[in-house]
């Protein structure tokens, strides 16, 4: 345990010098406080409280930006010290491949949570001061809090993954960014496409919301909009929210980080230094 937490304070002091913590903070900062000010509006109109709208919009922000930033962060994670040439110096310490890449990942974690904390937190501070019945909406914003944190670990080890499949921080760095645009933005598109097509048959009935269940990203948004009926209604998607039960989605949700860790230990291991 002294030399995993040895190693998570080395990989938060690099993230600190790399400036990874302040850019994904004023990130996640920047984008919370214009989704507060400009999604609060129509809180009259939902019957919901201005946080709860705020959090469907974080929602839609956080399924973008959380895996954009995790992956950010771990691309070069194996393929860096490759590079850089200190790989074969951090395989002498007196830590296995699996630790190495559980330092890394707490450390980066650590990084992303001060990041969603900063952003989610500022962006609720800002609902709570322009209405007070806003605090009603806490134990959404807290729900989005963690399940942010489950969605990034999933995306850092999934970056990890790619990091020691490529060896070089230029191919993690592309691998990185078209997984981002296959998993976030294309598997929607497709399923989109696939259900109107499909014109409500087996497909939209049956497949669909395992497919939806089946990708973090879409198991982040159902989980968080189905598991408020104030949230789901301020999003405009109650329907298709409730159709899925929020326990498959926590599940995948749950699995992901830890197959995806598994995976990229077990191709960290065939990486020769």
């Amino acid at each position: 345990m002294t030399r995993i937490l040895a190693t998570v304070s080395t990989e938060f002091l690099i993230a600190l010098r790399n400036r990874w913590v302040t850019i994904a903070i004023a990130m996640m900062v920047i984008f919370s406080l214009v989704l507060s000010a400009a999604g609060s509006a129509p809180t009259g109109a939902l019957g919901a409280d201005s946080l709860s709208v705020v959090v469907a919009s974080l929602t839609s922000l956080s399924v973008y930006l959380v895996p954009l930033v995790a992956l950010l962060m771990s691309f070069d994670g194996v393929a860096g010290e490759v590079e850089r040439g200190t790989l074969p110096l951090v395989l002498t310490y007196p830590i296995s491949r699996a630790e190495l890449l559980f330092s890394k990942l707490l450390a980066h974690l650590a990084v992303l949570t001060l990041a969603v904390g900063a952003g989610y937190g500022s962006a609720a501070l800002a609902a709570v001061i322009v209405e007070t019945d806003a605090a009603q909406g806490l134990p959404a914003l807290w729900r989005l809090v963690w399940s942010s944190v489950l969605l990034g670990a999933a995306f850092l080890c999934l970056g990890y993954a790619l990091s020691a499949m490529s060896r070089r921080p230029s191919g993690a760095a592309g691998l990185a960014i078209g997984l981002w645009l296959v998993m976030v933005v294309l598997y929607d598109l497709g399923l989109l496409a696939a259900v109107v097509s499909d014109g409500g048959g087996w497909f939209t009935t049956k497949v669909f919301p395992w497919l939806l269940v089946a990708n973090p990203a879409d198991a982040f948004r159902l989980f968080n909009l189905a598991a408020s009926d104030a949230t789901a209604a301020a999003a405009g998607i109650a329907g298709a929210a409730n159709a899925i039960p929020p326990m498959h989605a926590l599940v995948s949700m749950v699995l992901w980080p830890l197959l995806a860790l598994g995976g990229a230990v077990a191709i960290f291991r065939k990486v020769t230094p």
